[in-house]
């Protein structure tokens, strides 16, 4: 075996446990932290990077023109649709009442949706929109 094929599957190797390792460590976050916006960090920015070096160590194991492009397209899908997910499920939280307002240091998305005449941080908790009968209003 050529010794540069056999430092190519080691490294494959090393980078294919790192991703897994830092995979492992992104799930310990998401079942540690203690809310909704800390624990999208930790969905997707450790996952992101841990696919990315998984997906590296693979490709220096397959070595194939079409494995390569198989690999890349995953990592680019990953890069693509991990954010805005993350971002998604922040702003049904947001806009359900999951979150604790109070902590926030900065509410940007509070200004974005009161609505004129309102008063701010009126609007999106989970008791907005409730009618007096207990029953809910038509949100928005």
């Amino acid at each position: 075996m050529n010794v540069w094929l056999q430092i190519a599957d080691t490294a494959g190797a090393v980078l294919v446990l790192l991703g897994a390792a830092i995979s492992l460590l992104g799930v310990v976050g998401m079942v540690k932290l203690p809310d909704v916006l800390s624990r999208s960090h930790a969905a997707t920015k450790p996952q992101t990077l841990g696919l990315l070096l998984v997906l590296a160590g693979v490709a220096l194991r397959l070595r194939g023109g079409m494995d390569l492009a198989t690999l890349a397209l995953i990592g680019f899908f990953q890069l693509m649709t991990g954010p805005v997910a993350a971002h998604l499920v922040a702003r049904s939280a947001y806009r359900t009442g999951q979150i604790e307002r109070g902590e926030l240091l900065f509410d940007d998305l509070d200004a974005q949706l009161t609505e004129p005449g309102q008063e701010p941080g009126a609007g999106t908790g989970p008791d907005a929109g409730q009618e007096p009968g207990g029953g809910h209003g038509t949100g928005r």
